[in-house]
Formats: structure tokens, C-alpha cells, sequence
């Protein structure tokens, strides 16, 4: 019978996004794959140093250790490099410990196709066009900004994840009504059908897919999630009830009114923060590592 995923939270990630290779990356973008290639080969015994999404895929990772025969999630490197880059990027993986099995290499070709026989849940990459073909298929998707800062060491055994509300966890009928009518005429909107959930945005399968994971016994790892959103009261009780009308809860819940997000989440400290605004994304990245969701009216 074959191998299958059935049941796993699955997330592909390029190389990039879990390690830091933007040095060899500068051959690569100046269209010399060759001598990238040859680069990697040179270093396939030196292990690549941790990137912007490392944190949280060792910590996902970490749920499958109360049970391997069972895991729980699945992280499959899918990516634009060259098989031979492919060999640094198992090895490194495997200097961490990572038990990172699967990987999709294309070598310059978008890799966003093999995201539907993997069903995975996310994928993470630095290449915005990959991202905005995933998010078009409805895979939730996230741009890695490489300069972001690292996740802190301080929760060892706890996966923080953050996320924005409209175009994210939410669709984003309410910022069209923002976007095309100012703020007046979306608090008018959102209180008017405060009784009425959103629409779901393209990252409502990852929450309910943590809350799962959350709720499975036994792992030793502890997941904390966190809303953070520029709406403010009164706007707030409908993001609230959208969640109770799904069944999912989160840990924290943050109404920020219009403020700068990145001081907020530097309390948080999340292994990694999803957001649609390349504007919050600049203030978060400051702080947290970072992802920006090319998604909704903000983005066309």
C-alpha cells in the first residue's frame, strides 16, 4: 500500500526559507545556475545556517517525536533548486536533526504545482510568484522575507504562530469595504453584520489544522496561537464570533486600532507572524520572522 499524508499537517517550504542560503543565492539570481551549482557541491559538508522559517519548522517537526510510526506533521522541501543543492539542503536538515524525508527540487522552474498531490496545508517561499500561484490554487501560501529577525530561543517547547484577520485567517470582504469606502463605512459595515461569520480567508485550514495538532495527546510540545489585527471595538466582536462560529480558538487576541504591529509581536515572539499588508509586514520583520500574504484587495 502506498506511503500517504492522510491526517498530517503538511507544509512545503523552500530551501531558502529554511536556510540561509543568500550568499549562494547571488550566483543564482544573476543567472549563472552553473556556478551555483557548483558552489553547493563544494559545500555539501558545510550545513547551511538556520533561516527565517527554521524555528518553526524544527518545532512542528517536534509533535512527531512522542510517536514517529504517527506523525503528525509532514514538512517536504519544494523548491527551485537544482537536485545536486538538493543533496546540501537534505544534508543540513539532517546536521539539525531534522527528519525532513521529502523534497521536490526543479532547478529554476516554479515548484507551486506539486503543492496539490501533497495537499499540503502551507507553503513557505521567497519567491513571490510561487507564493501568489499557491494562493491562486487556494493553497495558503506566505512570502519569507530573509531579512526578517529569527524567532528567540526563549519557548523551547512551544510553537507560537501569530496571523492578521482580513485576508488571512478571514476573506477580505471587510477591507474591500475599508479600501473603497475609509474606516467610517467598515466599522458601519462590520457592526451591521456583526451577527454574520466571514467568509473564511485562505489560512483558515491552518488554524483548524493546528487546533488539531494542539489537541492531539501526548507530544510534549504546546502550540499558542495569536490573533493580531488592526481592527479596534467595535469591529472587533465580529472577528470574535467568526471564530466561535468555527469551533476554533485562539490564545491571544490583539485589536490594535491602526498601531504598529512589530512592537506587539516582539512580546509575543512567534516563530513566525502572517500578515496580507506589506506594511505591517516591514514593522513585524523588525522584530519577528515574517511572511507576507499576497491575498485580497491590498495586493491586486
Amino acid at each position: 500500500m502506498p506511503a500517504n499524508l492522510d491526517g498530517q499537517l503538511v507544509v512545503a517550504i523552500s530551501s531558502r526559507a529554511l536556510f540561509d542560503f543568500e550568499a549562494e543565492n547571488e550566483l543564482f539570481e544573476a543567472g549563472d545556475d552553473r556556478a551555483y551549482m557548483a558552489l553547493q557541491q563544494q559545500r555539501l559538508d558545510q550545513p547551511a545556517k538556520p533561516g527565517v522559517a527554521f524555528s518553526l519548522v524544527q518545532k512542528l517537526l517536534a509533535f512527531n517525536q512522542h510517536d514517529p510510526l504517527q506523525p503528525q506533521v509532514e514538512v517536504v522541501v519544494l523548491s527551485r533548486n537544482d537536485p545536486i543543492s538538493g543533496m546540501r539542503v537534505f544534508r543540513s536538515a539532517a546536521h539539525y536533526g531534522l527528519p525532513i524525508q521529502r523534497g521536490v527540487f526543479t532547478r529554476g522552474e516554479s515548484p507551486w504545482r506539486y503543492l496539490r498531490p501533497l495537499k499540503a496545508h502551507l507553503f513557505l517561499s521567497v519567491n513571490e510568484a510561487d507564493v501568489r500561484a499557491a494562493l491562486h490554487a487556494g493553497v495558503a501560501a506566505a512570502r519569507v522575507f530573509p531579512q526578517s529577525t529569527h524567532a528567540t530561543t526563549t519557548h523551547p517547547d512551544e510553537v507560537r504562530i501569530a496571523f492578521d484577520g482580513d485576508a488571512v485567517l478571514f476573506s477580505d470582504e471587510a477591507e474591500q469595504v475599508f479600501q473603497n469606502q475609509g474606516l467610517s463605512a467598515f466599522q458601519s459595515h462590520e457592526i451591521q453584520h456583526a451577527n454574520r461569520p466571514l467568509p473564511a480567508g485562505p489560512f483558515k485550514p491552518v488554524l483548524e489544522a493546528l487546533q488539531r495538532l494542539q489537541q492531539a495527546p501526548g507530544s510534549g510540545m504546546r502550540l499558542r496561537t495569536a490573533l493580531v489585527t488592526a481592527r479596534s471595538a467595535p469591529a472587533h466582536e465580529r472577528a470574535i464570533r467568526t471564530l466561535m462560529d468555527w469551533q476554533i480558538e485562539v490564545d491571544e487576541a490583539m485589536f490594535l486600532g491602526g498601531l504598529a504591529k512589530g512592537e506587539f509581536l516582539r512580546e509575543f515572539e512567534p516563530d513566525f507572524f502572517f500578515d496580507d499588508q506589506a506594511g505591517h509586514i516591514a514593522s513585524a520583520a523588525a522584530h519577528v520572522p515574517s511572511g507576507h500574504v499576497a491575498a485580497g484587495i491590498a495586493n491586486l
